[in-house]
């Protein structure tokens, strides 16, 4: 690829997006009279704000477990505890995901509400008459019948207060990440109470995520088709509201997530704030009377998944849950990065090697491009056979750069060679290496896959260095020093391919892409082994079309 080329078709992006700001996207001033139009709802919503007061203390997470009453649940994927303090579920771990490549501990995602790393979901009711007794954190809830919570056996919470109010929680569990609470009011007084359904995530403290643009980690809903994604830094900053029918919410890390789904057709209000803890909630904004000698239900989902493809698809469809597979990040080439998965989960099944799956993804991209990279291959050989004879025009014409562009034209023209061909084909691949490269990141289905030899994990860095003489020398060098096998392998073919490409005529042009292939290594080395991969492999499929086309490539000019 012609590196020349390549930064010609970033510069074109660049300047896509500057016009796209400038000319077609939305006023602010718009902007913000729709976001006061969304919120008036909101401002008329008789909904009780929901408070959060917890106190976190220093203990270890087997202490703070056993603060607390538990009942157990398990199935083939999650395993953890429901505390009957509170009714939150703040324990569980993934069966199937260890922390480390090489360690035995499982993922741990949910932790007790009082450790520094608490995060847990509660459901409940609140209600704005101060006279009523509801349950919340400090509650201990009766445990009414199994002692452990399985797909086959769901179990029954019940409170009862002062005032002859029952509340009562039945949960279930599916085989993979769903839960379902099913919880109900039964009023045995003789007066009525309104009630507001609400479900909260609370996280103490924000997790490290990797910072990179590519990659959302924070809080994330769908509000009536509106996908909202709020940073950390964001939410510290300032507190979001929104109104849905039809929606969920969560927090969602790079490939694990916790999610609430209301119930359908039933307004609420969605809040993103933080206030000593991050927190995303939703309340609905009518009430649910119950009247007396009556009872009423609401049904809530929670969804805490490994972001695997199939599993949020499958929720989304069974559960009818409005746009659920926004909870992994396909970003904007969504339609470009989803096929793309499915293509190479299937060379994955296929072969049983992700490394072989991202070769032969990256055959099929070649092939699919192939007629457009021929027309910018056969433009660059052309050029590159042109060199002498443009070389003796400059030459010859040095003092006047009128004459020198006329007879340029006029070679170009005779050769039937445009200088910008190129350039084209390689803007229009662009969204394709990125959503290879977004695919690549964000997967959990490559997380911990090896490759051959040294990689044994696609999803993380080369772990060998140049500097130690990739393991020869018995030294740990430090991480910016970390330029492994894989990436050199990759800069090496960078560095001869480019070689196929015309040499720039400018001579400090020339010096700076003699050092790019230097400067991409050491740039892709902290990156995921199979994001270098790909690249190694498609600059090895470039140099093979391109050696083919140049020997097929002739010109009809001939040095006078």
């Amino acid at each position: 690829m012609d590196t020349k080329n390549i930064i010609a078709a970033i510069s074109l992006s660049a300047a896509v997006i500057i016009l796209y700001g400038l000319f077609f996207a939305p006023d602010p001033q718009e902007l913000e009279k729709i976001r006061k139009e969304k919120s008036i709802v909101t401002q008329n919503s008789e909904a009780p704000k929901l408070e959060v007061k917890e106190n976190i203390i220093e203990l270890s997470r087997d202490e703070a477990m056993n603060i607390s009453k538990r009942v157990e649940f398990e199935n083939e994927n999650i395993k953890g505890s429901i505390s009957l303090v509170g009714g939150i579920i703040d324990d569980l771990i993934f069966k199937k995901y260890t922390e480390t490549l090489d360690g035995t501990d499982k993922v741990i995602f949910l932790n007790p509400r009082n450790l520094k790393n608490g995060f847990f979901v509660e459901t409940g009711w609140a209600t704005n008459n101060k006279n009523i007794d509801l349950p919340n954190s400090k509650t201990l809830w009766k445990l009414e019948n199994q002692n452990k919570l399985t797909v086959n056996s769901p179990i029954k919470l019940i409170w009862t207060n002062n005032q002859d109010i029952t509340f009562e929680k039945k949960i279930s569990i599916d085989n993979k990440y769903l839960f379902k609470i099913d919880q109900s009011i039964t009023n045995k007084s003789d007066k009525t109470y309104n009630f507001y359904p609400f479900g909260q995530i609370i996280r103490n403290t924000a997790p490290k995520v990797s910072g990179f643009y590519i990659l959302h980690e924070g809080l994330i809903g769908v509000f009536d088709d509106q996908l909202i994604e709020k940073d950390y830094k964001d939410v510290k900053d300032k507190n979001f509201s929104f109104n849905s029918t039809n929606g969920w919410l969560g927090i969602t890390d790079k490939y694990f997530a916790l999610t609430l789904i209301p119930e359908n057709n039933k307004q609420f209000r969605s809040d993103f704030d933080y206030n000593d803890k991050f927190r995303a909630s939703f309340i609905h904004n009518k009430p649910t009377e119950v009247g007396a000698k009556e009872t009423k239900k609401n049904i809530v989902k929670i969804v805490i998944p490994a972001k695997e493809v199939n599993i949020i698809d499958g929720y989304a469809e069974k559960e009818n849950i409005n746009k659920y597979d926004l909870v992994i990040d396909f970003g904007w080439f969504y339609f470009i990065v989803k096929p793309l998965f499915f293509a190479i989960k299937y060379f994955f099944d296929l072969t049983g090697n992700f490394g072989i799956a991202i070769i032969l993804i990256t055959i099929c991209i070649r092939i699919a491009f192939f007629p457009l990279a021929n027309m910018s291959f056969r433009s660059m050989a052309k050029m590159k056979v042109l060199q002498p004879e443009m070389a003796r025009l400059k030459e010859l014409h040095k003092n006047d750069k009128m004459k020198l562009q006329q007879e340029m034209m006029a070679l170009y023209k005779k050769e039937k060679v445009n200088p910008l061909s190129g350039c084209f084909p390689i803007l229009l691949q662009i969204p394709f290496f990125f959503a290879i490269y977004k695919m690549l990141y964000i997967s959990i289905e490559m997380r911990h896959q090896p490759f051959y030899g040294w990689i044994k994990d696609l999803s993380e860095r080369d772990p060998t260095s140049i500097f130690n003489l990739f393991g020869l020398i018995p030294w740990d060098p430090p991480s910016f020093l970390m330029i492994g096998a894989l990436p050199c392998l990759m800069g090496v073919t960078m560095y001869l391919q480019q070689k196929l490409n015309p040499t720039p005529p400018d001579p400090i042009q020339a010096k700076i892409f003699m050092f790019f292939p230097l400067f991409l290594t050491v740039i892709l080395a902290p990156f995921a082994s199979g994001l270098v991969l790909y690249w190694t492999a498609n600059n090895i499929l470039t140099m093979a079309q391109q050696i083919v086309i140049m020997k097929r490539t002739t010109v009809r000019t001939v040095q006078k």
